[in-house]
């Protein structure tokens, strides 16, 4: 066990203790550095008002207040997007963390009717094929990463007409569980968190002048709808501390341990790259 342990903090690459200030720093240059490398001008991030989206989206915004600077000019932008699905419950959490990163520009897309279509149409079209029922759980459940892959859409659209590039807010912490939907919020063209825990993006955010309520609060998917606000704690069946410590090299309860190793096996598929006959 403990040489497993070992593989996998290494692959996450968290460290014990951080210089915040330091990890700030790289991350913003970072950012600079692959934005410039693709010959691109924007970065386009999707704002929930949890905190893993308002660090990312505040070390973006001031990533391109610094090429605008290098560069003496206004071409490059940041694009924060809000991406209910009808009416978000924690909207006022979102408004928070938007004000905190003050993006150079915030669009908002409700994918409401998008998930919406996509769900409707696949279920008739595999009733029409005479494929068995699933469960109303499954559906929900399944759905929910529709809504997470309209998302995505979205954001690519946007990206693909303002010459963007889409980072993404997983961190080590998410990345060990695979709490994340494959091809949804998993899909970007840079990772600026991975390699921290939960508690040094929350350290970065409340460095970088998040208000307390957005860097502590309690982070939640809400991409079920039998389930709203469901927790993220609760889904994963461990707490973040306890990831956190996992991945700081810490000692935790064995259990707590077996199960964040069992996870991160059942989620190996998320983080590979696609296999083909070759690999």
């Amino acid at each position: 066990m403990t040489e497993l342990k070992n593989q996998i903090i290494a692959e996450m690459k968290v460290k014990p203790s951080i210089d915040v200030a330091y990890e700030i720093r790289s991350r913003i240059d970072f950012i600079k550095q692959q934005l410039t490398n693709s010959g691109l001008t924007s970065l386009v991030l999707g704002i929930s008002g949890g905190v893993d989206s308002s660090a990312c989206g505040r070390l973006c915004q001031l990533a391109i207040e610094e090429l605008n600077s290098d560069h003496n000019s206004d071409d490059y932008n940041f694009i924060a997007v809000r991406l209910p699905y009808s009416v978000q419950a924690d909207e006022d959490d979102a408004q928070k963390a938007l004000s905190f990163i003050n993006p150079k520009t915030s669009v908002t897309v409700n994918i409401q009717s998008g998930a919406d279509s996509i769900h409707t149409e696949v279920l008739k079209s595999v009733k029409d094929a005479d494929l068995p029922e699933t469960t109303a759980f499954n559906q929900d459940f399944n759905k929910g990463n529709v809504k997470a892959r309209m998302r995505m859409i979205a954001q690519y659209e946007i990206a693909g007409l303002y010459r963007g590039l889409v980072p993404g807010t997983d961190h080590s912490a998410e990345n060990i569980s695979g709490f994340f939907t494959k091809h949804g919020d998993g899909a970007c063209d840079l990772a600026p968190l991975f390699g921290l825990n939960k508690r040094q993006v929350r350290a970065l955010a409340e460095y970088l002048g998040a208000p307390q309520d957005v860097y502590q609060k309690i982070p939640t998917a809400d991409l079920e709808e039998d389930r709203p606000q469901l927790e993220d704690e609760i889904a994963l069946g461990v707490t973040y501390d306890q990831i956190d410590d996992f991945l700081e090299g810490r000692d935790i309860d064995m259990s707590a341990e077996a199960k964040i190793i069992d996870t991160y096996n059942k989620t190996i598929h998320k983080r590979n790259a696609i296999p083909t006959p070759a690999c």
